[in-house]
């Protein structure tokens, strides 16, 4: 009797000895997959939404096909190939390019300078783009002849019943038969906490509409803006000329 109760002793003792072990082993498999997840969790918060792939993504809107690389594209939703109804982008001014982890804090929007475009390409939704609704209705909503601003610019305020609040017209002189460059913008008070405080819409691609926000900062070089914005797109768009 004795002896039975030492041979169930003998196994019972065994049996804890190997669960313990088993124990220990999984707990040290799991504090490395908790050192690993912890390691990429880290990085990834670190990029906060941003991703530093270059790879291109190809993006259907109608019929244009747009390649971007993954780092341009905004939201993470997004950075895939396929049919899409719109896709967001940023990118640094400017080099025009996308994020990297030496212009991180200019992504971040805590930088000195404001250097981030933000683009989107989606379907046309107007017959004509932002110069080309200058004249029928944007000069319709403002008040006098307007006071000189950035690069050669005109103020032009906004009527208080146009529904623009806090926001100013800024039109380019007319030369010649080249259209003009029309933006709105926030007021410079109200500009001084905002990204991008200042919106204009261009037609590219087959009935693309391209619409990009930038700093009010950026006006006295509208000019150059304007033109690496459109060279941007036209870049962007497979097969375009």
């Amino acid at each position: 009797m004795q002896a039975s109760t030492h041979k169930i002793e003998t196994i019972s003792g065994r049996t804890v000895l190997q669960r313990s072990f088993y124990c220990v082993a999984a707990l040290a498999v799991l504090s490395l997959c908790l050192a690993a997840t912890g390691r990429f969790l880290g990085h990834m918060i670190s990029l906060g939404g941003h991703t530093e792939e270059t790879a291109l993504q190809e993006v259907v809107i109608g019929n244009n096909v747009l390649e971007i690389p993954a780092n341009m594209i905004r939201f993470d939703r997004q950075r895939r190939s396929g049919v899409a109804e719109r896709v967001d982008l940023y990118v640094h001014w400017p080099d025009m390019q996308g994020y990297r982890p030496d212009v991180v804090q200019d992504f971040n929007g805590s930088g000195l300078d404001k250097k981030l475009l933000f683009l989107t390409f989606e379907p046309s939704s107007v017959s004509q783009d932002m110069s080309g609704r200058y004249g029928q209705v944007y000069s319709t909503l403002t008040d006098g002849p307007g006071t000189s601003g950035p690069g050669g610019l005109t103020i032009q305020r906004f009527r208080a019943d146009s529904g623009f609040v806090n926001e100013e017209l800024l039109v380019s002189p007319q030369r010649g038969a080249k259209a003009l460059f029309v933006v709105r913008c926030l007021d410079e008070q109200s500009s001084k906490s905002n990204l991008a405080s200042c919106q204009r819409d261009i037609f590219v691609g087959d009935d693309l509409q391209l619409t990009y926000r930038f700093p009010r900062e950026m006006l006295r070089d509208w000019e150059l803006l304007d033109r690496r914005v459109a060279d941007f797109a036209k870049g962007r768009i497979k097969g375009a000329e």
